[in-house]
């Protein structure tokens, strides 16, 4: 049997999800062969996903040969985003963006391409803001965590 690495627990995943609209986020495999997989689907993750996902992972591996610990779960609405496909999955959300200087927007997501998101800020009504100053650029580059911001109204 293989070694895990999160290499080989990459190309098992990817394998498994490729027809589908589900993609991994993140993998890893810890010391003592705890692997943790995070994935989303552009029409969301269920349960039953996660747990078709995390038998066919451990069907690859033999527990005889090298014991593993496994969690697959999906990327929930509290995590940060990490790809270009969960900015795009989430178009006309309400999200919050932490800037790498500690700038902290909130607004509708708008668009997302490879090189940035455009958001539509939510102003006040007290503000005098011009709505063509509502809508902002931010380079991904900029970014260091966007998060969808839950709203139980």
């Amino acid at each position: 049997m293989f070694m895990i690495t999160e290499t080989r627990v990459s190309e098992i995943v990817c394998s498994y999800l490729k027809e589908t609209d589900k993609f991994p986020v993140t993998i890893s495999v810890k010391p003592g062969n705890k692997i943790s997989v995070f994935i989303d689907g552009d029409t969301g993750i269920t349960i039953d996903d996660c747990k078709a996902l995390s038998r066919h992972i451990e069907s690859q591996f033999d527990r005889d040969s090298e014991d593993f610990e496994l969690n697959v779960s999906s990327s929930g609405l509290d995590m940060p985003f990490r790809l270009l496909r969960q900015y795009q999955k989430n178009l006309g959300r309400q999200i919050e963006i932490l800037l790498t200087d500690g700038t902290k927007i909130k607004g509708i997501l708008q668009k997302a391409n490879e090189q940035e998101i455009e958001i539509e800020q939510i102003v006040s009504k007290k503000s005098k803001k011009d709505d063509n100053d509502k809508i902002q650029r931010v380079p991904l580059s900029q970014i260091k965590e966007t998060r969808c911001v839950i709203s139980f109204k």
